[in-house]
């Protein structure tokens, strides 16, 4: 029999991942490295699965380029999750300033007002209530008292990202920033010496949903409020090695199988997360110019806020729809309806998207407007 090719899967998450480290995973399932036994039923704290921790700190500390002084911390939660159990642990029940760019950033200063006194440093959102630039940083209205100033580096819903992170010293604040990172994490390097915390959930770019990947600068740790968990305590977390409680193991297993994927991937002459960012710029060109040159179709995102992961666009005449996303599954490819909270479409070409993905995506946008335009 021959092997039907997959499908492409654009879904902004759980999202793709690696078909390589999927076949690696199916082939260790039941016996891990003559073991005699599948991580998923490894002791946390045995000799095996440390090994496999142990593997994907270095390994993830190595591609981001992290600084000895931030501890990686792997635990549960997600991304909506981490909105209240950051503030937990940084707030003190003080200031935060949050930057609204979408609807994740907006989820995020909602959550963070249980716990402490939120001010909404700048809004990009245009009257309708759309976003679709990222406010000047120079108009950031930032208090001197705040306990940390919150971004979304990347909004997976409306499309926006960061193309580098913003300099809080450069604006005259103190404060540490904190990024929500995790529909980009992994896709482009990071600059830390201007973040305090980074954190992002795994479904997007590094494997199952369920993981939960926090980077916190030491001088942070052991601030949390009496309220918080002792389990999504930072200072208890770290003094662990995140086995205060049980991990999501499986999670950090595929999430170390990816993390070694990344490390040997070869793209443009370059290797690595180099190599990984460059294909990332390439496929988002790819399916920017396609949909900037169509009659039929539009992203309203500005140029320079555009993301390389999630790109939504729409048809002018949204009566096509159905039939869009019917004959896009009949091409095999899936997961492009937008989120509800906006509409039209979306394509999340993160990581484990092949160029090929958006080259076959970028073929039907042009026979679908050939036929119906």
């Amino acid at each position: 029999m021959t092997a039907t090719p997959r499908p492409f899967n654009f879904s902004a998450g759980p999202a793709a991942v690696p078909e390589e480290v999927l076949t690696q995973v199916a082939a260790e399932m039941l016996d891990w490295q003559g073991s005699g036994m599948s991580v998923m039923e490894m002791s946390h704290r045995g000799k095996e699965f440390g090994a496999i921790h142990e593997a994907a700190l270095r390994d993830l500390r190595e591609l981001l380029q992290i600084p000895s002084n931030f501890h990686i911390l792997f635990m549960q939660g997600g991304g909506l999750g981490a909105n209240a159990i950051v503030p937990m642990n940084l707030s003190r029940g003080g200031a935060v300033d949050v930057v609204q760019t979408g609807v994740w950033s907006r989820k995020s200063a909602a959550e963070a007002r249980r716990y402490a006194d939120v001010r909404i440093a700048a809004d990009s959102a245009t009257p309708e209530g759309r976003y679709e630039s990222l406010p000047a940083a120079s108009t950031w209205q930032l208090r001197p008292d705040a306990s940390y100033v919150h971004v979304c580096s990347n909004e997976t819903i409306d499309g926006l990202e960061f193309q580098q992170l913003p300099d809080l010293k450069a604006l005259g604040s103190d404060a540490p920033l904190v990024v929500d990172c995790s529909s980009h994490i992994l896709s482009r390097s990071m600059d830390w010496s201007r973040v305090g915390l980074a954190f992002g959930g795994a479904q997007k770019n590094i494997g199952p949903a369920g993981l939960t990947l926090v980077v916190i600068r030491d001088d942070l740790l052991g601030r949390a409020l009496p309220i918080c968990p002792s389990a999504f305590n930072y200072q208890t977390v770290a003094d662990n090695n995140s086995m205060f409680n049980t991990p999501p193991t499986f999670a950090i297993y595929v999430a170390g199988l990816v993390f070694q994927w990344i490390r040997r991937f070869q793209y443009a002459g370059k290797t690595g997360l180099a190599a990984i960012e460059q294909r990332n710029i390439d496929k988002a060109t790819l399916l920017y110019q396609a949909l900037d040159g169509s009659s039929m179709f539009t992203n309203r995102v500005a140029p320079e806020a555009r993301s390389r992961m999630n790109i939504p666009f729409f048809l002018r005449d949204e009566r096509l729809n159905d039939d869009f996303l019917a004959g896009a599954k009949a091409r095999g490819l899936l997961q492009l309806k937008g989120h509800k909270s906006v509409g039209g479409m979306r394509a999340s070409i993160y990581n484990a998207m092949p160029l090929e993905g958006v080259q076959a995506l970028v073929s039907y946008l042009k026979d679908f407007e050939t036929q119906h335009g």
